[in-house]
């Protein structure tokens, strides 16, 4: 089969396309003929630092954590899934290919209503939401939620998310375009970081959850904005993973902060989140309540420019790439 493989650490350039062996699904997997898969920044860390990233085997690392497509096998102890299931999937790695194999616990069926390609924009963001605004956060209905960066994939389904669940949104994006295009999904309220201080404009907002992407400076500005008792998840922290807050704050407001990496959790913790997230998120799919953004999609083999494009920060929404 072929696949996108990170040849060394580098830019996107570093990206090619190679014949490579077709997966053989254990007896608990199943082997996915892929549609599409989605880009991810996870995807970018590990093409830049495969040392750390790519556990060791950069020649044979294959990136992509989540794509959809057709079974077109199962594992001898696969019970829940048969030949021709068409699925989303979340993964650990290899969705840039023809073929993954993949927990069958971890597969979910395409939405209602959503095509078998878009439906590779699924997976991460709704388990990656699910598990840290809804499970550590504990996001209820009629709290108010922010969501730093809101129109990436992360940001575009979050927000879609908890306005089905019954809360207020909130989130801050730097251009007028993306501010334009947030308003009309009905977020609440949308900030222009670059014009304007979130923490100034949301200080007597009492904020009860926040997943922030960004880090540094923002995380003592986000637990200055949180309600008592609020909550503040970390997925990422691209402006800084080193932080100063005051601790005075936590303790005086009773906060927690907390945050996750996805793609580590273990296959136990990624049933039950698919498990929850086909339960309570699903339905708002059917329900025409959420759907995912796609920004653009690139052939496979073009993997390159999908990373530069999502390199730039200018899209919004998710980035695919379609195999076949």
């Amino acid at each position: 089969m072929k696949a996108i493989h990170i040849t060394k650490s580098g830019g996107p350039e570093v990206l090619q396309l190679q014949e490579t062996p077709k997966p053989i699904p254990a007896e608990n997997q199943v082997l996915i003929k892929v549609k599409a898969a989605g880009v991810n920044r996870s995807d970018i860390i590990t093409r830049k630092n495969t040392d750390t990233y790519g556990k060791g085997s950069p020649t044979t690392l294959i990136p992509g954590l989540e794509v959809s497509g057709e079974i077109t096998e199962i594992g001898s102890a696969v019970t829940d899934k048969k030949v021709g299931d068409k699925v989303c999937a979340l993964i650990a790695d290899g969705g840039y290919a023809e073929y993954v194999a993949v927990y069958s616990s971890h597969c979910l069926p395409i939405p209602e209503g959503i095509s078998l390609t878009d439906a590779a924009a699924i997976p991460e963001t709704v388990f990656t939401v699910w598990f840290n605004v809804f499970h550590l956060g504990k996001l209820q209905p009629g709290e108010k939620l922010l969501i730093h960066g809101g129109t990436s994939g992360i940001g575009t389904m979050g927000l879609q998310m908890a306005k089905a669940w019954g809360c207020k949104t909130y989130t801050t994006a730097g251009s007028e375009d993306k501010i334009d295009f947030l308003q009309k999904m009905g977020v609440d309220k949308v900030i222009n970081y670059k014009k304007e201080s979130f923490e100034e404009i949301l200080k007597d907002e009492n904020i009860d959850v926040i997943l922030d992407m960004v880090g540094g400076d923002y995380t003592q500005k986000n637990l200055e904005i949180l309600n008592k008792k609020g909550r503040l998840c970390y997925i990422n922290g691209m402006k800084s993973m080193d932080v100063n807050i005051n601790l005075r704050t936590i303790m005086a407001k009773n906060l927690t902060l907390t945050g996750s990496f996805l793609k580590p959790q273990t296959a136990e913790v990624k049933t039950q989140i698919a498990k929850d997230v086909e339960k309570n998120i699903w339905p708002m799919f059917h329900s025409k309540q959420i759907l995912p953004i796609i920004y653009k999609t690139f052939p496979l083999a073009e993997a390159a420019e999908a990373h530069r494009l999502m390199e730039g920060s200018e899209h919004i929404g998710k980035i695919l790439l379609t195999v076949g």
